[in-house]
């Protein structure tokens, strides 16, 4: 075989530039890279709110669990959302880190109480929770519960009681909880976008 020096030259380009392309990650195997499973294929994808400040980006939450197996679902990526108009993707150090606080062991997924006296919480179930909760609020409402001021006008005040809503609440929400409170005479009435 009779190879002139630019023919030489030639062959060693073009296997330069196909080595280098492939190096870049150019190779015929990332062509075919639609074939792979990727691991969010098979998750189940939900919407959501990061739940750190008030800004309320929008999360992506996967998870991987089947429901009709009766296997409990596990959360085991989360990413921005691009669809949300607040963030657009993108989270902020503290929402990029929220699959370490879902998994994080010290995390409570239940309600705890620590009775007057005690240096010690105890597990409580979401029904006892939500009973002592009400009790408290109309334990306090009913003692300090103001109908009429000094000059008799009527006031329908509750002052020693406040509600702090959760800024990551749509407007419905945000509304009904709004009329609730006030209606039940509560003054202190704030929201954590004011934070």
């Amino acid at each position: 075989m009779n190879v002139s020096r630019r023919g030489f030259f030639k062959v060693c380009a073009a296997g330069m530039t196909g080595s280098s392309l492939a190096t870049m990650g150019f190779a015929p195997s990332a062509a075919l890279a639609e074939v792979r499973q990727y691991k969010l294929a098979h998750a189940t994808e939900t919407r959501s709110i990061c739940p750190y400040c008030s800004v309320s980006c929008g999360t992506l939450v996967y998870s991987m669990g089947d429901k009709s197996k009766n296997a409990k679902a596990r959360i085991f990526h989360i990413e921005g959302d691009p669809d949300n108009p607040v963030n657009r993707g993108s989270l902020c150090p503290k929402g990029a880190g929220l699959l370490d606080m879902v998994h994080s062991p010290q995390r409570l997924t239940h309600p705890e109480v620590r009775e007057p006296g005690s240096n010690e919480w105890k597990r409580i179930s979401w029904d006892e929770a939500f009973d002592r909760i009400a009790g408290h609020l109309k334990a306090d409402r009913d003692a300090n519960f103001i109908e009429r001021n000094e000059a008799g006008l009527t006031v329908n005040r509750w002052n020693t009681t406040g509600f702090l809503a959760s800024s990551a609440a749509s407007n419905e929400p945000g509304y009904l909880m709004h009329k609730v409170m006030r209606g039940l005479g509560a003054v202190a009435f704030d929201t954590q976008a004011r934070i």
